[in-house]
């Protein structure tokens, strides 16, 4: 606010200065210039007098002559009075519009509203800094979350795009220089209600960057952070850095596994994918010789990968110097036809378009599949906004890093339990991963939602009223149907981490459960909700227990009371008959 009134101030100062000094000249010349009263006697007008006819004068020119009318030089010095201050008002509301208009005294505007936005903030949330493909999805799912987020970006056109967005929650943005630690107190770091930091931008230096002042200023809270080379992310990783995502190692080490674990790999996309399209499953890419068109970042990780695997490729790059590709590569683009027959097209299995431009990934397909049309499609997609066209050239994988960074971030936050799981599922057989995936189909139509269940007072109160009680709780009563106890809930426990960080990978239901203990579970949405309804209902979890509905109210428990001692008062009469 400071400089919002400092900058205003500055820049309507010579207009303001022009308006004082036309109603000064105005003022004095009406009290020099002698007038004539009612009774033709000489009247000189007062300096109030001339204040209040020159401002109503002076903005709207119509109220008559006061107290007396006029004499001819009154009038005359009226007439100029009039034009002088009606050019001195044209100049200071002309200034005024211009600064209005002016970029800087915008910036420092948004700016302002800004900071008092974020000030206000009682709810926690997290601060994401670049606002691209990535960071729309993150926003978008921690929004769908009920999350409060934050966002800085430098591009002030996505900001002003953020907010047309219909969105279930006011998301704060400003455009502004990421690495200005000022921009970053601004935006909230330094809260008690920020959880954590989120550097999504396209720069690894910039990244770097937000998390090496975050680590410093706030050590304690969480950091993720992009990073697409490695040496970028061996020096993240350096100061701290919590969580550091790669999205061509990502991609790469999941499309291996496609060979070596198809099942796996299945489960690996159902819990990290968007929820939107149905299950269904997918063709195992065949072995042989691929052909790699690019071998940037993107290429070097997947090549590698596949290297691992005994999956043999041919390497297309069309500087080959820069790159660092091995002396076998074949120097092209990939877009000729000629450069894709020395790669050995027609009798290679799978071809991956990995440049950095989709137009030259889309030729790359296109002119490929007119070679060899039963080939396994691989590409890179660059921009979300080419979906329809990558979707229309019959693509088997894409790869898009923003949808891939962005899910990634939206577990860690969501669902911090499922790197856990993903990370102990990874050294599990395929049989393993087919017993989990003929599960999870059992149940649901559609990749599941995962959501994480503390045991505690907070989240499952009748879970701890029943402990304190010494009555144990499994998890199969969790997994229970509070409304039908003879139906489970349609969903699957993947993962327990108990109070001493003991891990169980896919829990049986006669699971004790303890307090601290830590739910991974995935399935249908209305599965969570009747699930976190019964752990805390404790007249539900009772039923659950015991098979039998226990009164909750005082009428109804002193009617069953008295029932009882009917039933009780009838037996001994029955039995006393008897005798």
């Amino acid at each position: 606010m400071h400089n919002l009134l400092y900058l205003l101030l500055r820049r309507m100062r010579l207009p303001l200065i022009v308006v004082i000094l036309a109603y000064a000249i105005s003022i004095i010349g009406l009290v020099l210039i002698p007038g004539m009263d009612d009774q033709g006697n000489p009247w000189q007008m007062s300096f109030f007098h001339a204040f209040y006819f020159v401002s109503f004068m002076g903005s709207t020119i119509g109220f008559g002559e006061i107290p007396y009318p006029f004499t001819d030089p009154q009038r005359i010095w009226t007439t100029v009075t009039m034009y002088l201050t009606v050019i001195s008002w044209l100049y200071a509301i002309g200034s005024l519009f211009s600064l209005l208009q002016d970029p800087a005294f915008k910036r420092i505007v948004a700016f302002t509203k800004f900071t008092r936005d974020v000030r206000a903030m009682r709810e926690p949330f997290y601060l994401i800094c670049g606002l691209g493909d990535a960071g729309h999805l993150v926003i978008r799912e921690l929004a769908e979350h009920n999350i409060r987020s934050v966002i800085i970006d430098k591009d002030d056109s996505k900001i002003q795009l953020l907010r047309l967005e219909d969105l279930p929650l006011v998301v704060p943005g400003i455009s502004a220089d990421v690495t200005n630690t000022s921009t970053l107190r601004a935006a909230g770091l330094l809260k008690s209600e920020c959880q954590g930091v989120i550097a999504l931008t396209g720069s690894d230096h910039i990244n770097m960057t937000v998390s090496i002042t975050s680590k410093l200023l706030a050590p304690e809270l969480p950091v993720i952070c992009r990073a697409e080379s490695h040496d970028s992310q061996d020096n993240i990783a350096s100061f701290g850095t919590d969580y550091i995502i790669n999205p061509f190692d990502s991609f790469a080490k999941r499309f291996a596994m496609m060979f070596q674990s198809p099942s796996m790999y299945m489960v690996y996309e159902w819990m990290t994918t968007i929820h939107e399209s149905p299950l269904s499953d997918f063709t195992v890419p065949p072995r042989g010789t691929w052909v790699l068109c690019g071998y940037g970042r993107f290429g070097k990780a997947v090549q590698e990968s596949l290297s691992f695997k005994g999956i043999r490729t041919v390497i297309i790059e069309a500087d080959t110097a820069r790159t660092g590709a091995p002396e076998s590569a074949i120097e092209g683009r990939g877009t000729e036809a000629i450069t894709l027959y020395e790669a050995g097209i027609e009798q290679a299995v799978g071809l991956i378009a990995g440049t950095d431009d989709d137009a030259n990934n889309l030729s790359i397909i296109m002119t490929a599949l007119k070679l060899n049309k039963d080939l396994f499609i691989v590409a890179r997609q660059n921009l979300n906004t080419n979906d329809t066209l990558f979707a229309a050239a019959g693509v088997d994988i894409i790869m898009q890093s923003g949808k891939l960074i962005g899910q990634r971030v939206v577990d860690l936050i969501t669902t911090p339990l499922l790197a856990d799981f993903l990370r102990m599922a990874r050294d599990q057989n395929e049989e393993w991963a087919n017993v989990l995936v003929s599960r999870v189909v059992g149940v649901l139509d559609k990749p599941p939602d995962s959501w994480v269940l503390g045991i505690s007072f907070e989240q499952t109160p009748a879970i701890m009223e029943l402990i304190s009680r010494g009555c144990p709780t499994t998890l199969g009563n969790l997994l229970t149907d509070p409304r039908e106890i003879t139906v489970s809930l349609p969903c699957v426990a993947l993962y327990l981490k108990h109070a001493n960080n003991k891990e169980v990978l896919l829990p049986g239901n006669e699971i004790e459960l303890l307090a601290g203990d830590q739910l991974l579970i995935c399935g249908q949405t209305d599965a969570e909700t009747h699930m976190r309804w019964s752990a805390r209902n404790l007249h539900a979890l009772n039923y659950i227990c015991s098979s039998y509905d226990h009164p909750s109210g005082s009428l109804w428990r002193w009617l069953n009371a008295r029932r009882k001692r009917r039933r009780d008062t009838g037996s001994d009469m029955a039995r006393d008959m008897q005798e």
